[in-house]
């Protein structure tokens, strides 16, 4: 069976096309509109990425660096607080939690601030906000490793950074930014917290 023809007249210009072919042309056409803007976002390019170790306006902190895909998680940059927020426990002693990634700080603070336990050093993180951005969480451990490698220089080096990565029932992972040192603590030592956010690319 012959497909209906439509022909188009502009000026000297004529084309001809299969109805069918015009009507996807034109629903795609308004698709186009009527999508929300978002759709249309165009990937960030190189020239707008701050310098690591400079705030990025907009993001809520400061740039950290890219993270390579892992785990499922898309590759990301790693945008980290302007400042501590304070010192905080841990939480609860003798108390197993299933936040034990050391990658995923951001299952690890959901799981933490969804408990019914207080675990407030999680919690701190779960509740901070930035230039608009309430998707903050408390680092991971290999997330603090991460910004030791970039960006020692942001974090203060008489004190110990909680990890949201638990290493057993009485304890959980800090970072010492002095040499990279990694341990662990019992969770009911107070001890300091910067929430980490990240930037989808």
């Amino acid at each position: 069976m012959k497909s209906e023809m439509i022909t188009l007249k502009h000026g000297d210009t004529t084309i001809k096309m299969p109805a069918s072919s015009l009507a996807q042309l034109a629903l795609a056409s308004t698709f186009a509109l009527v999508l929300p803007p978002a759709a249309n976002i165009q990937p960030i390019t190189v020239h707008e990425v701050p310098a690591i170790g400079e705030y990025w306006p907009g993001q809520g902190g400061i740039n950290g660096g890219l993270v390579a895909e892992h785990g499922g998680v898309p590759a990301h940059y790693l945008i980290i607080s302007k400042d501590d927020i304070g010192n905080f426990e841990w939480g609860p002693r003798a108390t197993e939690s299933v936040a034990t990634s050391k990658t995923d700080g951001r299952a690890n603070t959901a799981i933490l601030s969804g408990s019914k336990e207080n675990y407030p050093a999680a919690k701190a993180c779960f509740t901070y906000q930035a230039d608009g951005h309430a998707d903050f969480y408390l680092p991971a451990a290999a997330e603090l490793y991460h910004c030791w490698v970039n960006v020692p220089d942001l974090f203060a080096k008489d004190c110990y950074y909680w990890s949201s990565t638990q290493r057993s029932a009485d304890y959980a992972f800090f970072m010492h930014f002095v040499g990279g040192f990694q341990g662990n603590f019992c969770k009911l030592n107070e001890l300091r917290v910067r929430p980490v956010r990240r930037f989808f690319i």
